[in-house]
């Protein structure tokens, strides 16, 4: 496959800023104004000059400082209004207090994007949260798109664009390459970007958002994710605003082929709080986007070396095409572990074939050659013995990935050549699989056009290369560049071993994700609800006609009534209060269960009546539902709640004890199809419970899912309108005779309740 040709600054005379793409003249400006522009290089309004400077910019940059002629060589001007032309991008260096009037004049001057890099404002208080809203209303109105404020701005090294005063960048630029860092904190994202450089990647895009005046997190993730010269996004978010738009771009992600590593502050109640209070939007459910994230086939890193790791062995663009990892070790002890580790993470640590098992053997009988296949220490000794294992492996063994345990043998004098020649020759070559290193200017085997070895499966996007040959990873100790030969190999290299599993099974993960056919499930009409409380029988009508199934019911408007619906049900059945004024019925005795018989019915009925007459006076009753009891099947429970952040939210988890204590729930932001239901399924820890256990049948999930599936659709359609849904609970019967609700409360947004 050809390499796609690296961004350079020859990109700038072509016009890389389209015309009217603000967000493209912010990542690729062919000009740029600097106000506030010091001839000190060490002040906010001089590192961006220097860094642009000695990057070798090819744009134009106008530095703007009324009080000088000239700022770091270059003419300078007394303001906007002064300059030869407009520029695609201002840089505004200024205090909070001048930042309104350099907006209007970048508005009248008809610049399409700027960056504010002061603080001071909405994360200052009242007053800077009213500043911050007028200069942003200012910039709306005239067409102005603003990046920050109190943000550390916005890079691309392929062009030499360094709109930021990170020191970060204060001994050497960052190189260019695969990875874009999206990030709402400035000096997160600038540790990123020294920690992705101490580890050999290159830069593709970084940009830090601040407090989201206008641009937000989603949106730039959005932008930087459709650039051909990113492979895979760092992205750290301290809240979330714009839930649409980041599925949007997750999606978009996916169906690329390009990896999302996302950390997000917040897990914790003592988190959030600290989110809220600081630079972001107000910090959502922390599920709710752990949920989003494994619906689109993003990355939860825990923490900012995982981070790394895992966006480090996405940066070449290969995946493994299964989960079979093979482990070759000369020490038995860092095998085990390695196959633990792997294990943990979801990979199949499989055992050689055993004639393969038999041949190595019998080339060195105290070998363990099952997997981890052991060479023990004599192929220290005898090099042809390492590289007769690790054919054996390649060539036997079906491995997805090959990993191999190296310790500080790479970085020994005597040992460190032999050992990478014995082992290339091993792999069946002598330069690695010629798949890049996601190092330097970015030049690899991704992205690019489709070819004959691209992608996984039907759907696969351009950014995902199905590995020809399994995934290479080692664990050493060694210099930097003794790594980077590795790498220039084909080689992922980790020092810790669980960080190199969990590496691999991130990489399988996407796999997964982006081998996935799209799941967008057709819309659902939207129906006019009525207003007011409803009632459970009300609820049930509704929900009904969007296709859930409930149990066949009568409402009995008194209990002679009640009594002729149980004589036609003819069996068990269960009373339960209908009233839209009362939502927990089982608190004001409105529940009566396993009553059979005309009589009993009738005698309850009246009984019930009276309860909750006397508990409640002023509710409106519409008699009492009656009902088959239905005991079978596996009791879930199904809501949806309205997330701030993300809309209507589908919830799902089993009944009982498992979501009482348990709290063994999972989540989908609405709408999503069958397909992703049975996923969402797969993941609450009980899961077993629906495949039948101690001889009971397995449940009918594709009835589950389906159901999972239509409730989505119909919250999605009426999204705005309805608070929350809850179905509890759900009785999922034996395979084949489907899924029904036994009980439905649906609360409106206009209600009180």
């Amino acid at each position: 496959m050809a390499d796609p040709a690296p961004l350079s600054t020859a990109a700038l005379s072509a016009g890389t800023a389209a015309p009217g793409d603000a967000l493209s003249a912010l990542l690729a400006p062919r000009s740029v104004a600097l106000v506030g522009a010091s001839d000190d290089v060490t002040r906010i309004g001089g590192r961006p000059l220097r860094y642009m400077r000695e990057a070798g910019f090819a744009g134009r940059i106008y530095p703007v400082n009324p009080r000088r002629e000239t700022v770091q060589g270059l003419p300078a001007f007394a303001g906007l209004g002064d300059l030869p032309e407009v520029p695609d991008v201002a840089i505004l260096a200024l205090p909070a207090a001048a930042t309104l009037g350099a907006v209007e004049d970048c508005v009248a001057r008809g610049l399409r994007a700027a960056v504010v890099f002061s603080a001071g404002f909405a994360e200052a208080g009242p007053d800077g949260a009213a500043l911050q809203a007028r200069i942003a209303e200012t910039a709306r109105k005239g067409g102005l798109r603003l990046l920050g404020p109190n943000c550390l701005g916005v890079m691309t090294p392929a062009l030499g664009w360094y709109g930021t005063f990170s020191v970060v960048l204060d001994d050497a630029p960052m190189p260019a390459g695969p990875v874009a860092i999206v990030s709402q904190s400035g000096a997160y994202g600038a540790h990123l970007a020294h920690l992705a450089r101490a580890r050999g990647m290159g830069i593709s895009q970084w940009v830090t958002t601040g407090n989201e005046m206008d641009i937000s997190l989603a949106e730039a993730l959005d932008h930087v994710i459709a650039q051909p010269d990113t492979r895979v996004v760092i992205a750290y978010a301290e809240g979330l605003g714009d839930g649409d738009r980041l599925r949007a771009a997750l999606a978009r992600a996916r169906d690329l082929g390009k990896a999302v590593v996302f950390t997000k502050t917040g897990r914790t109640d003592v988190g959030a709080r600290a989110a809220a209070s600081h630079t972001a939007a107000l910090a959502g459910s922390d599920a709710v986007f752990d949920a989003v994230l494994r619906q689109y086939g993003a990355y939860r890193a825990l923490s900012t070396p995982e981070q790394i790791d895992v966006a480090y062995a996405a940066a070449r663009g290969r995946y493994p095409a299964g989960d079979k990892v093979g482990i070759f070790t000369m020490s038995g002890g860092f095998g085990i572990q390695l196959a633990d580790d792997c294990t943990a993470a979801g990979l199949d640590v499989a055992p050689m074939p055993a004639d393969a098992q038999a041949e190595l053997k019998a080339l060195l009988p105290y070998a363990a050659p099952a997997n981890p296949v052991d060479a023990t220490a004599q192929a220290v000794s005898d090099m042809s013995i390492l590289t007769g294992f690790v054919r054996a492996m390649i060539d036997r063994g079906g491995y997805d990935m090959f990993t191999a345990i190296l310790g500080t043998g790479p970085a020994t004098r005597s040992f460190a050549a032999p050992l990478l020649a014995a082992l290339t020759a091993g792999l069946g070559d002598g330069s690695g699989d010629g798949s890049g290193d996601g190092r330097g200017d970015g030049r690899g085997d991704g992205p690019a056009a489709p070819s004959s070895d691209t992608g996984i499966a039907a759907g696969s996007g351009p950014g995902l290369r199905a590995a020809p040959s399994p995934i290479r990873a080692v664990t050493m100790s060694a210099p930097r560049e003794v790594v980077a030969g590795y790498e220039d190999r084909g080689f992922l290299v980790y020092e810790d071993g669980a960080a190199l599993a969990n590496a691999l099974g991130a990489l399988r993960g996407f796999a997964r994700a982006f081998g996935q056919a799209s799941d967008a499930p057709a819309p659902m009409p939207r129906r006019d609800l009525p207003a007011g409380p409803l009632s459970e029988a009300r609820a049930k009508r509704i929900l009904s006609e969007a296709g859930i199934p409930f149990a066949t019911e009568t409402l009995a408007p008194d209990p002679e009534a009640a009594a002729r619906a149980a004589d036609a049900i003819g069996g068990p059945v269960v009373l339960k209060i209908c009233s839209p004024d009362i939502a927990h019925k089982t608190e004001v005795g409105g529940v009566a269960l396993n009553l059979a018989g005309a009589g009993p019915v009738r005698a309850e009925a009246a009984a019930m009546l009276d309860r909750v007459a006397r508990a409640c006076p002023g509710a409106r009753i519409e008699g009492v539902l009656v009902a088959p009891m239905i005991g079978a099947g596996v009791e879930t429970i199904i809501g949806v709640h309205d997330d701030p952040s993300f809309g209507p939210v589908v919830m799902f988890g089993l009944g009982g004890i498992h979501v009482e204590v348990l709290r063994d729930v999972t989540f989908r932001a609405a709408p999503f199809g069958p397909d992703e239901a049975r996923r969402m399924i797969r993941e609450i820890r009980g899961h077993a419970l629906l495949d039948g256990v101690r001889g009971a049948p397995p449940a009918d999930v594709d009835a589950l899912a389906r159901l999972l599936s239509d409730l989505s659709r119909f919250a999605a359609a009426h999204a705005g309108h309805i608070a929350g849904i809850d179905l509890n609970p759900v009785r999922v019967l034996p395979a084949g005779q489907g899924a029904v609700a036994l009980d439905a409360l649906m609360v409106l947004k206009e209600d009180d309740c």
